[in-house]
């Protein structure tokens, strides 16, 4: 079994408006991390303070970092056609989604689950469903939050630990309509852009 679960830090909520601002991404094999993908992005912009105080992310360690244009397309050879795991996936690939078009990038070619939306479906009864309870429900060590790659780290133990209560302690990936259905939603994927031929300014 094998997947990637990601998470993305922003400046705000509004993809396309607010820009990404980190990247984490771990690649889980038969239940072990078998790779990680992580990095801060310059965002171009300064970082909002209501965004800094949820994620402790400033200008400073923004600056001089790589920007989402160059980073987009190291970003999909890392997921490949892997299944995309995330926390509210649709936030996070609605941002990813708004700069791959944008950027005509590529992008991972997998379908995307989301974690969320399953857990309420598998862990019915609980006071809410954000990632540090469903964690702490789960006796899932634990540090900080509101990073892209711890949080990415956090949402593959969930799935790992979701795919045990579905299977009855296998760790062998179930069918992915299944997956899909626990989601209440249609499949999620990313966009797969081909890039168009720039036209030459005869002027």
């Amino acid at each position: 079994m094998r997947f990637i679960a990601f998470d993305l830090e922003t400046t705000g909520t509004l993809p396309g408006v607010d820009r990404i601002v980190e990247i984490g991404a771990v690649r889980v094999v038969d239940g072990e991390v078998d790779s990680v993908f992580s990095t801060l992005v310059n965002p171009g912009i300064s970082m909002p303070e209501a965004a800094s105080r949820v994620n402790g992310i400033t200008d400073d360690m923004l600056m001089g970092k790589p920007v989402i244009e160059d980073l987009l397309d190291p970003f999909a050879e890392f997921c490949g056609q892997d299944s995309l795991v995330a926390h509210n996936a649709v936030f996070d690939a609605q941002f990813l989604s708004a700069d791959i078009k944008k950027y005509e990038s590529k992008a991972g070619q997998g379908v995307v689950l989301d974690t969320y939306s399953m857990a309420k479906k598998i862990y019915p009864g609980l006071a809410n469903y954000r990632l540090g309870t469903l964690v702490q429900h789960l006796d899932i060590p634990s540090s900080q939050f509101h990073r892209a790659e711890e949080d990415a780290s956090y949402c593959a133990k969930l799935f790992l630990k979701m795919i045990e209560k579905i299977n009855g302690s296998s760790l062998e990936m179930p069918p992915l309509e299944n997956l899909i259905a626990l989601t209440g939603r249609e499949a999620l994927y990313l966009p797969q852009i081909i890039p168009q031929p720039k036209q030459l300014s005869l002027l």
